[in-house]
């Protein structure tokens, strides 16, 4: 399909604030970021496109965005990765919406425990990991549930964006990221940073080594094959339309091992039939099949 074409009469003219998004640009952005990212971009989201743009163009040295959009026709994948990182939202902390973690402590990781026992090989998916603090309280909880020796536990994860993964890949977190995690958290998973590093955390050596970060764009193809006992995949559906979140659904759902788990987030909820789902906790889902599974 191809992309619509600009139309050279339609300027953004620059206003007083700066370059104004026109509609046949907003058009072209729209259909470029669903296209590649599968993220729907509403026709109420032109602002918000022209707010997260504007420092796009200033890096650039662009002056309207009919000018970026012609680069961006130019440059192709290169700048599609400067779209995508200025569009997509990376709002997260330590331990949000602390039930699923409490869930992967208390069922999750003791059921894939009893599940492999025989591989002793547990896999955690964090897509959509934003800047990496999901997937290391993931990393974090399954050091405290799995014995000390004798078990592989590893958690991918992945986002769309590659400045949030070289960030959470790093490990280095300002101290107002970890203010709300208690002193026990701190000293079992954290170390004080010093000279450079001074007035931040670094995630420790043990937790860093459990967690692997790769760019992955949820709607192209995925290199791993699974299968994944657990799954975090949360606030990533909300932007994209119904048609695409029950592909990725029925992608994700495939990835799962048989009585694996699902977490997605808070405003989020599946209805999609043909998915091997179902809804066991607030915003948790067990694809049917695996031990103790009755379906």
């Amino acid at each position: 399909m191809s992309p619509p074409a600009l139309n050279p009469t339609t300027f953004s003219d620059t206003g007083a604030y700066g370059p104004v998004l026109g509609d046949a640009e907003f058009e072209f952005i729209r259909h470029v970021i669903g296209e590649n990212a599968g993220i729907a971009l509403g026709p109420t989201k032109r602002q918000l496109v022209q707010g997260r743009l504007a420092r796009r163009l200033r890096d650039l040295g662009l002056h309207s965005y009919e000018e970026y959009c012609e680069h961006l026709r130019r440059s192709g994948p290169e700048e599609l990765v400067g779209l995508i990182n200025a569009l997509t939202t990376n709002v997260t902390s330590f331990f949000r919406e602390n039930h699923h973690f409490d869930a992967l402590a208390e069922y999750m990781l003791p059921e894939a425990m009893r599940r492999n026992a025989g591989a002793r090989r547990i896999r955690i998916w964090s897509a959509g990991c934003s800047t990496g603090e999901e997937a290391y309280c993931a990393a974090m909880v399954a050091h405290d549930v799995l014995p000390p020796a004798g078990w592989d536990c590893k958690v991918l994860a992945t986002d769309i964006d590659s400045d949030v993964i070289e960030f959470g890949q790093a490990g280095i977190y300002p101290l107002d990221r970890v203010a709300s995690l208690t002193p026990e958290r701190l000293r079992s998973s954290f170390q004080k940073g010093l000279g450079a590093q001074a007035g931040k955390v670094i995630v420790k050596a043990q937790v860093r080594a459990a967690v692997t970060f790769r760019v992955l764009n949820l709607h192209q193809s995925w290199p791993m094959q699974g299968p994944f006992d657990v799954i975090f995949c949360r606030n990533v559906m909300i932007y994209f339309d119904q048609a695409t979140r029950e592909r990725l659904v029925d992608r994700l759902a495939h990835i799962l091992a048989p009585g694996g788990y699902l977490c997605i987030g808070h405003s989020e909820s599946i209805h999609h039939a043909g998915a091997p789902l179902r809804l066991v906790g607030r915003t948790i889902y067990r694809k049917n099949g695996g031990a103790g599974d009755g379906s």
